[in-house]
């Protein structure tokens, strides 16, 4: 059984790294979203990118799209945008012989990758349609209810909310990203390299790389990874250090949160640091993997009150004071 995880563990890194290695063909840089990205992939959870325009939120998730043979759709959000223009609906439809009836028409949700961008210019109605997509992978019209067909994964590129033309996603919504990237600007030598390619006739396509048949299989090795009851506890004490008020509370939390992270929070903590395990070759998660992972995993869950908005407060640095307050083991749960 060892052997046979180890094998299964190799072919996984070997598999992600031809994937990455693709994507890097035709993106410049922005390595650690990219490894994000196909994180949120590998466990099956949603991912938000945030960044200003033009940094190539969306020509990254086209080239994934491209690098898998999977039904790619996207969707551009407007003010205008409305939920029936996302999920389709009802219409009437009329037979050779003149019958009459009512025919469910899939609108562009219905796809296996799903690029929303600039989610955040859409109003909450819309925003809000997608969540029983997100979360269980099924859209509900007129009382049916249609599966989403699996591998199922949305991408969302977001801009800041200072910019104009925003709205905040709602806080429910945002507890269905498993990660939240932060997508910065390239540096010196990544935008000559950006520069050269578009300005002078290079084109690079990436190639089909993965089915949804082996995307399953490896999100089902993902779960297979073993979690140590002390690990899981700092996992889940990290959450409880988010909760101001709380018995594991953190002073920062205390101060400048309102609502801290949610059961979802300490999920997705688990498995994102699964995948780095096995990136890492090992086949258990180490407390390591757990503090990698947990600014991408908490930064858009935190809720700051008053003080900490006025303050300039980020969340980052809330979680920065988490991990210095959360010690890595207790001696007993509860303790």
């Amino acid at each position: 059984m060892a052997v046979d995880m180890k094998a299964k563990a190799e072919e996984f890194r070997t598999q992600f790294k031809n994937l990455r290695d693709e994507i890097g063909r035709v993106i410049v840089g922005h390595d650690e979203i990219v490894e994000g990205v196909l994180t949120c992939l590998f466990v099956g959870g949603n991912c938000l990118l945030e960044g200003v325009p033009g940094l190539g939120k969306t020509m990254l998730v086209r080239t994934l799209a491209e690098t898998l043979d999977l039904e790619f759709s996207r969707v551009q959000f407007t003010p205008d945008l409305m939920p029936a223009d996302i999920i389709g609906t009802n219409i009437i439809r009329e037979d050779e012989r003149g019958n009459r009836a009512l025919v469910f028409q899939p609108g562009p949700l219905f796809a296996q990758i799903i690029l929303a961008d600039e989610i955040n210019r859409a109003t909450p109605k819309t925003q809000s349609a997608m969540l029983e997509a997100m979360q269980e992978h099924s859209i509900t019209v007129g009382g049916t209810t249609h599966k989403m067909k699996e591998p199922f994964f949305v991408l969302a590129t977001q801009n800041p909310l200072e910019m104009d033309g925003t709205y905040p996603l709602p806080e429910a919504q945002l507890d269905r990203f498993m990660m939240k990237l932060e997508v910065n600007y390239s540096n010196r030598e990544q935008l000559t390299e950006v520069v050269t390619r578009t300005t002078e006739g290079i084109k690079v396509e990436a190639k089909k790389v993965m089915d949804g048949t082996l995307i399953n299989e490896w999100r089902l090795l993902v779960r297979e990874v073993i979690v140590a009851p002390q690990v899981k506890d700092f996992a889940v004490r990290l959450v409880l250090a988010s909760h101001p008020g709380g018995e594991y509370a953190a002073p920062v939390a205390n101060q400048f949160v309102r609502y801290g992270a949610s059961p979802r929070a300490a999920q997705a903590l688990i498995l994102c640091a699964k995948v780095r395990a096995l990136l890492s070759g090992r086949y258990n998660v180490a407390f390591e993997d757990i503090e990698a992972v947990a600014h991408a995993c908490l930064r858009h869950r935190l809720i700051l009150n008053f003080e900490g908005e006025a303050e300039g407060i980020s969340t980052d640095l809330v979680v920065d004071e988490m991990l210095k307050h959360a010690p890595r083991v207790l001696e007993a749960v509860g303790a």
